[in-house]
């Protein structure tokens, strides 16, 4: 392989970290233009077997809007992160594959809980839903750098702590 070929295969691998990464913080902080804006225009998701929908984009965000709202203080922790770079005559190609494990807490907002966090300051803030598991992750380079063409989550555990334990 080339200095060439290898200066744009570690390009290319910190461009990708950083498009994961860019996931988890538009998911944690719910801003839904720069969820959509890590997408392919055919983007999909799939979230199934953690008890959601799978479809295009758009759809997919209507959803984690929907649900996470229940969910005012969230924090996915995407590590492990194994980036498959598709080859092409040697040099790196314009797909990749990227499997990546989760854990993710997050806290049930009450009624009264706004969306930045607890009503009450002096209420327990730690996480009373945890789940975790690992993605499938395929990225696309696109003239405005990688994006995702698909992301599958596959849920492997979950636990619920009820209100008070």
């Amino acid at each position: 392989m080339t200095q060439r070929a290898e200066h744009s295969t570690v390009m290319d691998r910190l461009a990708i970290d950083d498009l994961i990464t860019g996931y988890a913080i538009a998911l944690d902080d719910g801003d839904w233009p720069a969820y959509l804006a890590l997408f392919t225009d055919d983007g999909r998701a799939d979230y199934r077997s953690a008890g959601g929908i799978e479809g295009d984009t758009t759809t997919i965000t209507a959803w984690l809007t929907e649900v996470l709202h229940h969910f005012p203080i969230r924090q996915h922790l995407i590590v492990n992160r194994r980036i498959a770079l598709a080859r092409q005559d040697g040099a790196p190609g314009d797909t990749a594959t990227v499997q990546a494990d989760y854990l993710n807490p997050m806290r049930l907002g009450g009624p009264a809980a706004p969306d930045d966090g607890p009503a009450d300051p002096a209420a327990p803030t730690g996480p009373n839903y945890t789940c975790a598991g690992r993605y499938a992750f395929t990225a696309r380079r696109t003239p405005d750098g990688w994006r995702l063409a698909e992301v599958v989550v596959h849920e492997k555990w979950r636990e619920v702590v009820a209100a008070g334990e």
